[in-house]
């Protein structure tokens, strides 16, 4: 989506009227249904001021199109400013310019890291080549007009309030000056030098509009490309606060070899790139020579992860890239150099079957490794064992004498990078209040069903083309094949709806082996991965009466290990029990919800929670 797309004309005369910026809030406003921060804004008033002076040459042909805010595919990235048109071999060529209000730069030691001012504090973010090289990737990555018509893509950064460019374009950037140039205050000339050299005709097939409505291609997805990184291969090009995590904790790597023990915390939503993070950091550390394994609680994404290997990889380098996080509980103090632990909110206190072993597994991670990386998402805590949050990775780092250093992963990746989405489960799940309090104007597929039978078959067209959508379920269902396997576990009398758990042959393979879209999955075998679509059966724990979003526990299944200890604790204390359960299944059903890159379809077993959920949905309001 483009907010603003005009001809060169007309956006200089809507600079020239005082009112640009005006006319890119009420755009915004319309297409992206919400508004925006008035610093925002400022520095539209102030950036377009500046790409109307460039663009004051008659050398620019005056039917070139500007477009402003251009969301990049499959991503809430945003490219800032474009100009379209065609070379002089009469080519279809874009110019993307990421626009900076910065003042000053100072320099790091990271790659393609810098510090700035941003929101009154001097930060480390992205170097402005980096970032622009890397939306132009994004763009070419995922549209299929500019991949299959070989649009030409020239990005650069102009940073118009810099006066001075000897830490911007410092040599110690210079493979990314190459991708991107960037440009000062004083480079005006030089901008509109590089403009005039791609853009010498007019965009007169109306590229601008066929990039915006052109066909998305698929995201990449991880476990598939596994195999590649491990043999070299760049397959995901990090972004933005992706990239400074991943170097922020190669310093702390490095670090961590000559000083004390390091810790690093990353918080991140779903969809966010933690996992992509964690595996980029896992092949990078393994190409240092550096001692370093990829830890979850959860086995699902580790067997999905190493079935990707298996015919390619010994066993034995397979079993040392990847562990569970109870594995470190005899581990020798710091023989690792660096433990990656995904999913650390599902972090136990205790180890081992009976969870009757060791100490605590956050310790006994921080022990084992002298750089211990934590992604965590404490809104994903779904058990009442689960014990992942950074106040008590905080406090063993302290106890163990660690440095701790905390960053946040923001930029929205799956959920069609649609953070609308992502804000209104939490509005509708009544986790949190947001300001997305429906569905309009929505970037994503959300699909309220009138019957479970009704969400299987829309799951079943949607696994046609890729393997990619399966159906989930709250675990409100007993697991009765287990001892039958000719047994139907979730039934609906009076309809054709009668599926099993997925649990018997594929495991936590459940997510990636063809046949199993035939069986239910559980958040258990689907946490921490990925689908295109999802199918999601809420069951009798959550329904909604008079529009409040209500808990009931025991309707889960007796074999529900999640809650397990919930009647004790619901004795000694009832009201920190409702609490608690009130977190787990709401946080679980928010897990369920958000494992779609594409879509979300849902069923309520209760007609008035499936109601509620319907009135979000403008189409089926009623």
């Amino acid at each position: 989506m483009i907010v603003y797309s005009e001809t060169k004309t007309r956006f200089r005369e809507d600079v020239f009227s005082n009112k640009i910026e005006t006319v890119i809030l009420d755009l915004f406003k319309t297409k992206m249904k919400r508004s925006i921060g008035t610093s925002e804004v400022a520095s539209w008033k102030n950036s377009m001021q500046y790409m109307d002076r460039i663009l004051e040459d008659a050398g620019i042909p005056d039917d070139s199109r500007v477009g402003i805010e251009y969301t990049i595919p499959q991503s809430a990235k945003r490219i800032d400013f474009l100009l379209t048109g065609k070379n002089a071999q009469d080519q279809d060529t874009v110019v993307i310019i990421e626009l900076k209000q910065w003042q000053q730069v100072k320099p790091t030691v990271k790659d393609a890291i810098v510090r700035t001012a941003l929101g009154g504090a001097e930060v480390e973010t992205t170097h402005p080549s980096y970032q622009a090289w890397t939306y132009a990737a994004l763009l070419e990555d995922y549209n299929e007009t500019v991949q299959k018509e070989k649009v030409r893509l020239f990005p650069c950064a102009y940073l118009h309030n810099c006066v001075a460019a000897h830490v911007v374009r410092s040599p110690f950037y210079a493979e990314h000056l190459k991708k991107a140039p960037v440009f000062v205050r004083e480079d005006a000339q030089a901008l509109r030098d590089f403009i005039k050299q791609h853009v010498k005709h007019g965009d007169r097939g109306d590229l601008l509009y066929r990039i915006e409505h052109g066909r998305i291609r698929p995201s990449k997805n991880l476990a598939d490309a596994l195999l590649s990184m491990l043999q070299g291969n760049p397959e995901f090009k990090l972004i933005d606060d992706q990239k400074l995590v991943y170097e922020t904790a190669l310093s702390l790597a490095g670090e961590a070899q000559v000083g004390g023990k390091q810790v690093l915390i990353v918080e991140g939503g779903p969809g966010t790139g933690k996992s992509v993070v964690a595996i980029n950091l896992l092949v990078e550390l393994t190409r240092r020579e550096l001692v370093a394994q990829y830890a979850s609680r959860n086995a699902a994404p580790r067997a999905v992860y190493e079935s990707k290997l298996v015919g390619h990889f010994r066993k034995s380098r397979i079993s040392n890239l990847f562990a569970g996080s109870g594995a470190f509980l005899d581990a020798a103090p710091d023989v690792f150099d660096a433990l990656i632990v995904d999913e650390a909110h599902r972090l136990n206190e205790k180890s081992g079957l009976y969870q009757n072993l060791g100490e605590n597994q956050i310790k006994e991670i921080m022990r084992a490794a002298k750089l211990s990386i934590f992604f965590i998402d404490e809104d994903q805590r779904v058990t009442l064992n689960d014990i992942g949050e950074k106040a008590e990775i905080r406090r063993w780092a302290e106890s163990l004498g660690a440095t701790v250093q905390e960053l946040a992963l923001e930029s929205q990746f799956r959920c069609n990078g649609s953070d609308g989405y992502l804000a209104w489960v939490d509005h509708a799940l009544q986790i949190h209040e947001t300001a997305n309090v429906d569905l309009d104007g929505i970037d994503f597929e959300f699909r309220v069903c009138d019957s479970a039978s009704q969400l299987r078959d829309a799951i079943f067209e949607r696994n046609q083309p890729g393997n990619k959508a399966r159906l989930v379920a709250g675990y409100c269902w007993p697991w009765t094949s287990k001892k039958d396997p000719s047994a139907m576990d979730i039934v609906f009398p009076g309809t054709d709806f009668a599926m099993q758990w997925n649990l018997a042959d594929d495991g936590s393979l459940w997510i990636v082996k063809p046949d199993s879209v035939k069986e239910v999955g559980c958040i258990h075998t689907c946490q921490g991965l990925e689908l295109e679509y999802v199918g999601v059966i809420i069951g009798a724990d959550l329904v909604v009466r008079d529009g409040r979003v209500e808990v009931d526990v025991s309707k889960r299944a007796r074999a529900d290990r999640t809650v397990h200890g919930y009647k004790k604790l619901a004795k000694a204390n009832p009201a920190e029990a409702r609490q608690v359960g009130d977190r787990i299944v709401k946080n679980t059903y928010r897990t369920l919800m958000t494992r779609g890159s594409k879509g979300c379809f849902v069923f309520c077993v209760d007609p008035e929670t499936n109601a509620y959920f319907k009135s979000f949905v403008p189409s089926l309001a009623r």
